[in-house]
């Protein structure tokens, strides 16, 4: 489902580089769900960034279900992140003049036929927030945003879904409560799930789990096989 091929970053500023990640050779099968760890500054979010192609290597390939991203335009890209892609953003990317259902339907209207407002109220309350549907993000907590970002990424249906720290800003309560809706998603409909995150407790639940350090992979262990419930883990 996902390939990385010799995939280096870097930051190019007068005569200094500075790399970011400094070759990168990755395979994730279909349905797996795979955890990237590791300290701040390792390269996480920016290889996440890459594999969902909101960014480009400075140098290697990236394939997304067969099709090279590292190669097409932004058109092209948006049309391949549409349709295969839910992204959950560390910093949500809500559109602050949309209620929470319209942000949530936004991403449907944009890439599929037919009503998807039935599907958009029901992905919401799955996360809770079934009396906040109408509410602007301004009017919600971080934690709120956050589940309506969630929710947004699944609204599609996509093949795979990539998170950055998707339980980071909730309580545990709710940050339960995301992490089953995702490991449904994985378990019931096969979504490839790839989160960044730095809590041990989600990472233990992952299929895999991959640790970078200095823009390298220094270890990269199967904990399960894809069909295997994250619950008989826990």
């Amino acid at each position: 489902m996902i390939e990385v091929r010799a995939v280096r970053k870097w930051i190019q500023h007068l005569d200094r580089r500075v790399e970011i990640l400094r070759g990168i050779e990755l395979t994730i099968p279909e349905g797996q769900f795979v955890a990237i760890v590791g300290a701040s500054g390792s390269g996480k979010s920016t290889l996440l960034g890459l594999l969902a192609g909101l960014d480009s290597p400075s140098e290697g390939e990236i394939l997304l279900d067969g099709t090279a991203i590292h190669a097409l335009d932004e058109a092209a890209l948006a049309c391949i992140r549409g349709r295969k892609l839910g992204f959950v953003f560390q910093s949500y990317q809500l559109i602050p003049t949309l209620t929470a259902l319209e942000n949530v339907l936004l991403p449907f209207e944009l890439n599929c036929g037919g009503d998807g407002l039935a599907h958009a109220r029901s992905l919401l309350a799955q996360v809770g927030l079934e009396q906040r549907m109408d509410h602007y993000p301004v009017q919600l907590s971080g934690g709120e945003q956050q589940r309506v970002a969630l929710a947004r990424a699944f609204v599609v249906n996509p093949p795979i879904v990539m998170a950055d720290e998707p339980t980071g800003n909730l309580d545990s309560t709710n940050g339960q409560r995301v992490l089953e809706l995702l490991l449904s998603r994985n378990r019931e409909a096969g979504t490839t799930l790839v989160l960044v995150t730095h809590d041990p407790q989600v990472a233990a639940l992952a299929h895999r789990r991959i640790t970078l350090r200095d823009g390298l992979i220094v270890e990269d262990v199967l904990l399960a096989q894809p069909g295997q419930a994250a619950q008989e883990r826990l």
